[in-house]
Parts: C-alpha cells; structure tokens; sequence
C-alpha cells in the first residue's frame, strides 16, 4: 500500500491480528470503508481511513478510554500526511510542504523510523533540517516532524506530540 494516511505499530508476527484488530476500531472511529494491509515488515501496518487522521485518532483514543481491551496487538498508531518515494530529496521537498505547518516561534524534532533502506538517519536529519528555520527542541518541541521509511515507500508528517497515539503510555496513565 502507497496511499497510506495511517501506520500502526505491533509487536512481530502480529500483523495479520492487528490489521483485523484496526480495521474493527476505525469502523467503530466511525469509517465505513477503511483499507488496512500488511507492508512486508515485520510489526508495521499501513491504513487509510477516509476520516480525518486528527478525528481518527481521537476517536481511537476515546475507544482506548472507554474499552482498553479492545486494543490487544496496536503499539502505536501514527498520522501520516505525505507519502513519498524513499529518496533523500523526494524525502527533503515533502519536508518542504509539510513544514509550514510549524508556526513562528515554534520548537520541533525530527524523529526518523526506518526500515528496509539504505539511507543513512543522519542523511535524513542533516537534508530535512535544512529545509526548516525554526528551533531545534529535543526533549519537548513543539511540533515533530516524523519520518517513518517503510521500504520503498516513507511517510512525512508534522504532529503535535498528542497527535500519536502510542496504547502503552496511554494505558499507564
């Protein structure tokens, strides 16, 4: 899958349980219709979900609120707002577009994923950084820029820190 908005975090060997497990929660976040596919690696899943990302993991968060145990094989469920070839500069000009979303005045990192490639995090970092003016933040930045490489493929966003939903630090509070 290349037209993903959304990639979904297990444990290895769980793919298949939490491509079914998050196809059930997004029908329940209210899409009728969500694709959700194995990428090839191990404990990565891709989806789409015709909601908004933004109310998707809202709703997900509320269902982790009200019914926790119905999120049994999702780690991490990550907004993705631009998907791209994985090559440094499709990599850097999608940077480019999403950064805008990064106010003046505004902190950030840049956490980078990767999996089945050959660039270097360091290479991604030194182009991706390039491309935005603001300060650097380390331990609490306003806005993250992700980039989550997954193969051929590599997913770019800017988020908030509560923007990800991660079940484990949600469950311990």
């Amino acid at each position: 899958m290349n037209d993903f908005n959304l990639l979904i975090t297990t444990s290895r060997g769980n793919e298949a349980q939490v491509c079914s497990e998050m196809w059930y929660l997004l029908g329940e976040a209210g899409d009728n219709a969500p694709t959700v596919d194995k990428t090839g690696i191990s404990g990565v899943v891709a989806a789409r979900t015709s909601l908004p990302t933004s109310i998707a993991i809202d709703r997900l968060r509320t269902i982790l609120s009200e019914q926790p145990s119905e999120f049994r094989y999702t780690l991490r469920v990550i907004p993705i707002q631009k998907v791209v070839t994985s090559n440094v500069s499709s990599i850097k000009e999608a940077a480019r577009d999403v950064a805008t979303k990064i106010n003046e005045g505004e902190t950030f990192r840049i956490t980078v994923e990767k999996r089945h490639t050959s660039i270097s995090r360091k290479e991604l970092v030194e182009a991706v950084a390039s491309v935005v003016k603001n300060k650097v933040n380390l331990t609490n930045p306003d806005k993250i820029i992700v980039i989550e490489v997954v193969g051929k493929h590599t997913g770019i966003s800017v988020l908030s820190p509560p923007e990800i939903l991660s079940i484990p630090k949600e469950r311990n509070y």
